[in-house]
């Protein structure tokens, strides 16, 4: 039983590391997804994950598959977890590089990567949305809670866009206050 969990666990991060284009950011949204659809979190753990993986120096998808793994079954779960994320592209890697040279001029692989980039903006948008409803939808209340039960954290989140977009602010000074206003505001 255990093996086939560590078993199911390698495959669903393995799948969405190799199925996925754009990184380990844009890696969440399928990873989601999956981790999501198996029933192995709620969207609401995968927003907290997401959070404390962006606290946390190093890639991104890794550390949030290594929360879920470690969720189902341990430090086990995610050291296999991180293994499903970042063995297969690594392997993948090491095999394309020696053929990346002689590829990378070519009209077919310039014409795909021209409309995966595009996708991969989708597929973090689609990954902000779900986040954000995740975050700003309290389902205890029923319709009707959402944004509006939580100007405090809609504010906080417009804020720090708009210190990304219109400042050079190194965005762990924004988790760092985050988790302070965090600690003052919600204790």
């Amino acid at each position: 039983m255990q093996i086939k969990l560590l078993w199911d666990i390698f495959w669903l991060f393995a799948r969405v590391a190799l199925f996925s284009w754009g990184g380990g950011p844009a890696s969440l949204a399928l990873m989601q997804r999956e981790v999501v659809d198996a029933n192995w979190i709620s969207n609401e753990e995968f927003a907290d994950a997401v959070a404390i993986s962006n606290a946390l120096p190093g890639p991104i998808a890794p550390q949030v598959s290594a929360y879920v793994g470690y969720k189902l079954s341990g430090m086990g779960g995610a050291i296999i977890a991180t293994a499903g994320t970042v063995l297969p592209t690594t392997l993948l890697m090491l095999i394309m590089i020696a053929y990346f040279f002689n590829i990378k001029d070519s009209p077919a692989v310039a014409a795909m990567l021209k409309a995966v980039r595009p996708v991969v903006v989708g597929l973090l948008l689609w990954t902000a949305y779900i986040m954000a409803y995740s975050v700003f939808s309290v389902k205890k209340l029923g319709w009707g809670g959402g944004l509006m039960q939580n100007k405090t954290q809609a504010l906080i989140a417009l804020v720090a866009f708009a210190l990304l977009t219109l400042t050079e602010l190194n965005p762990v000074w924004l988790v760092v206050a985050g988790a302070a206003l965090g600690f003052a505001l919600y204790r």
